[in-house]
């Protein structure tokens, strides 16, 4: 059974109401109907009967209505007891409530749903998700906020109360150790950041605290984590995944789908620090990694040296896949959420490349993407979910498209 209280969250003058759940949200919500209105609700599984706590409030000048579950009345039979005594209180964490195996089965339908909005998508099957190394512990980058003389802590989402959190269980270990020794003392700032190198148990800590009883370094410039026997160097602004474990797998995955030799010409946009194009180097001719973010170049330059058969090159990736003279004979794309300039996709589609890995975190923009590369003349030849993220909506996808002429 679930908490029926949010100690929390409750007020004297709180507005319940029972709801019955239907489809996933977008925000790993469940929706519900509220008077004629939708309403996202929190907690819930699809299916369910709950009470939830209504929750009115204005965002960007717009009245919004959330519901945040305080009791189950028809459970699902995907529900379990999440772990975390902060769930609920804190939204950072979306689906402790669900069973892992389910989770697994609702982002693969969340990925399914995004493809289907796209007519020309109806063919394209998504495989089962690919589950993660480990269910919890598995964060390597936390972003907290600081109230109250130096308390850290979250905001929920909905309510935008803070609650001050002692451990995350999605945390790596080394990161809920740097939390017990910021807590309560790091008055000097709103916002702190801590990133954790899994492999090599380097920190980067931001921003620079001078109080004495902090006992950790801060204000470091970057930090260090290995990857498949390399290791890379991050800067502070530089992208980074934040399951290290799961993105192992993820590169294994990518490399088998490339379907590439030793006399190939691989092509990886939006490379981030170079963890794709370092790790592919020594397998094939010549790779050629573009890149926007200045500081990301930076970390490339240390983290590729050595590689003689590797260029960076720091632009936009639809002006630097519009000027390349020579055909590669496989282009990854890994954008960020917003996906890919349509200029990008036009130049990717007058390079022509046999093949074509999209790593995408986001499945709306992604099949958007996909209907416009269809359009071109690719063929997806797989989508296969990866869970990069357990304990929450968001899900990871490698899709294989090959040009068909």
């Amino acid at each position: 059974m679930i908490p029926t209280t949010l100690n929390s969250e409750s007020g004297p003058a709180e507005e319940l109401a029972t709801l019955r759940l239907e489809e996933m949200g977008p925000l790993g919500d469940t929706m519900a109907d509220l008077d004629g209105d939708p309403v996202n609700v929190f907690g819930g599984i699809p299916g369910e009967e709950v009470v939830a706590r209504i929750v009115r409030y204005r965002r960007r000048r717009q009245l919004r209505v959330s519901g945040l579950v305080t009791e189950v009345l028809k459970p699902s039979p995907h529900r379990v007891s999440p772990p975390c005594p902060f769930f609920v209180a804190c939204t950072g964490c979306q689906w402790q409530h669900i069973d892992y195996k389910h989770q697994l089965t609702l982002k693969q339908e969340a990925v399914e749903r995004a493809i289907a909005a796209y007519p020309a998508l109806g063919g394209v099957k998504v495989s089962p998700t690919l589950p993660a190394p480990s269910q919890f512990e598995y964060r390597n980058h936390a972003r907290f906020t600081v109230r109250f003389q130096g308390v850290v802590g979250f905001v929920n989402r909905i309510t935008r109360r803070f609650v001050k959190i002692d451990e995350c269980m999605l945390m790596l270990p080394g990161i809920n150790n740097a939390l017990r020794e910021l807590q309560g003392r790091s008055a000097e700032t709103s916002q702190l950041s801590v990133r954790y190198g899994q492999g090599t148990g380097d920190f980067l800590i931001q921003p620079t605290f001078l109080n004495p009883e902090i006992p950790l370094a801060s204000g470091q410039s970057h930090y260090e984590e290995s990857l498949l026997g390399r290791t890379f160097r991050v800067a502070s602004p530089s992208f980074f995944q934040v399951n290290t474990a799961q993105t192992e797998r993820l590169h294994q995955m990518v490399r088998e789908r490339l379907n590439i030799g030793t006399d190939s010409f691989v092509v990886d946009a939006f490379a981030g620090v170079g963890t794709f194009a370092a790790l592919l180097a020594p397998h094939v001719r010549k790779v050629i990694a573009i890149e926007e973010s200045s500081a990301a170049i930076k970390d490339a330059a240390v983290n590729t040296r050595g590689l003689n058969n590797l260029d960076f090159v720091e632009g936009r990736t639809e002006e630097v896949l519009g000027s390349l003279d020579e055909k590669p004979d496989a282009v990854i794309l890994d954008p960020p959420r917003a996906g890919c300039h349509p200029d990008a996709l036009a130049a990717l589609s007058r390079l022509g490349p046999a093949r074509v890995i999209y790593v995408s975190c986001d499945p709306e923009t992604l099949a958007r993407d996909l209907d416009d590369l269809i359009g071109r003349g690719y063929v997806p030849e797989a989508v296969e979910p990866v869970d990069m993220f357990p304990q929450t909506h968001h899900v990871e996808c490698v899709v294989t498209l090959a040009f068909s002429s």
